[in-house]
């Protein structure tokens, strides 16, 4: 059996843990103290399905109507509701969500593209984040009267602005 001293030993000490008070129990972040800063972030994802699925989605035949419009409003309303979702974000007053839902032939499905702005206290990447996945769940549901097996892949954050750590950008994305 390995010797996890040495990996415990890595961990940062529980006082260093924004999410966690001195007895190791989840908290909210106290962000009372921090100057409202405008932030923002851009998180992505992709729908992939078979050429049939994507050309009936196109032509407007998919069973349950209007994939892409239900799928964009499903994503915006779903960054709205992201601490009712995810235990220790803060509610937050959004100032701006845009959610893109935009065809590839090539993969063939969709790429889902979500930017949410604030000027507030913290970030809002888990919005964006939420607003992508949802938005992928909500084209899945809407077309799957056509195919079982689409697959959500690759959701990630693209890049974020604002705030005490900076700006991120994903290489990769």
């Amino acid at each position: 059996m390995q010797d996890l001293s040495q990996t415990f030993s890595k961990l940062p000490d529980v006082a260093q843990l924004t999410h966690l008070d001195n007895s190791g129990e989840a908290q909210m972040v106290d962000v009372s103290a921090k100057v409202p800063t405008v932030r923002q972030a851009v998180a992505a994802g992709r729908v992939r399905m078979l050429p049939e699925t994507f050309a009936a989605i196109e032509a407007g035949n998919a069973p349950k109507g209007d994939v892409l419009g239900t799928a964009r409003l499903a994503g915006i309303m779903a960054a709205k509701q992201t601490a009712h979702l995810i235990p220790l974000c803060h509610p937050l007053p959004l100032s701006s969500v845009e959610v893109q839902v935009m065809p590839d032939a090539g993969l063939p499905g969709y790429q889902i593209r979500a930017t949410v702005k604030i000027k507030a206290e913290t970030g809002v990447e888990m919005e964006a984040l939420t607003a992508v996945s949802v938005a992928a769940l909500t084209l899945y549901d809407m077309a799957k009267g056509l195919e079982k097996s689409i697959a959500i892949e690759s959701i990630r954050l693209v890049s974020k602005s604002g705030g005490k750590s900076g700006d991120y950008e994903n290489v990769e994305a």
